[in-house]
């Protein structure tokens, strides 16, 4: 195939609705945009549609003024067009994809007894831990995590800064940890 050189001449024949212009634009971007949609591994028929919109936008715009600045990039103009055209598609097929069964399913309310046994065994572990930790941390942890105390209260309460009671929460939570993963 050989390349066309677009110009302003060329494009305004288009616009102006010349049908030798127009049927030599139909025949040279035909086979350009097929190779381009047949890459995307696209069904024959949706090629098809594809190409046509093409040509449909791109006659279109050439209706508007001002729609191509630069007619020595005619080729361009078009090559976007198709791709706009084929992204709307994609997008639009998306949105109209049926939901997996599973996605209908909406998660019972009530826990099963699988997990309620095993949120009942973590709550042993975590108490068990606890009960093992000096008692200053496994208060501070309680104040902080359990009875959600402000911090700003703990530390008068402790006589500290905010700076060394992250240090001590970060110790706190460090022990813990280790006597978790120990158990």
């Amino acid at each position: 195939m050989e390349l066309f050189e677009f110009d302003k001449k060329y494009v305004d024949r288009l616009r102006a609705g010349d049908a030798a212009t127009e049927a030599h634009f139909v025949a040279y971007f035909n086979q350009l945009l097929r190779i381009l949609l047949r890459a995307r591994m696209l069904p024959p028929d949706r090629v098809e549609d594809l190409t046509q919109e093409t040509f449909r936008r791109v006659l279109a715009a050439l209706r508007r003024e001002g729609a191509v600045k630069q007619p020595e990039r005619f080729g361009a103009f078009v090559n976007s067009i198709c791709k706009n055209t084929l992204h709307e598609l994609e997008r639009s097929g998306r949105r109209t994809e049926p939901l997996d069964g599973e996605h209908l399913e909406l998660p019972d309310p009530v826990p099963d007894a699988h997990s309620a046994l095993v949120a009942r065994e973590s709550q042993v572990q975590v108490r068990r831990v606890l009960e093992g930790l000096p008692s200053k941390d496994r208060e501070l942890l309680r104040e902080i995590f359990f009875l959600e105390k402000d911090k700003d209260e703990i530390c008068r309460e402790r006589g500290v800064d905010r700076e060394y009671l992250r240090v001590l929460l970060h110790r706190a939570k460090t022990r813990f940890r280790e006597g978790y993963e120990a158990r």
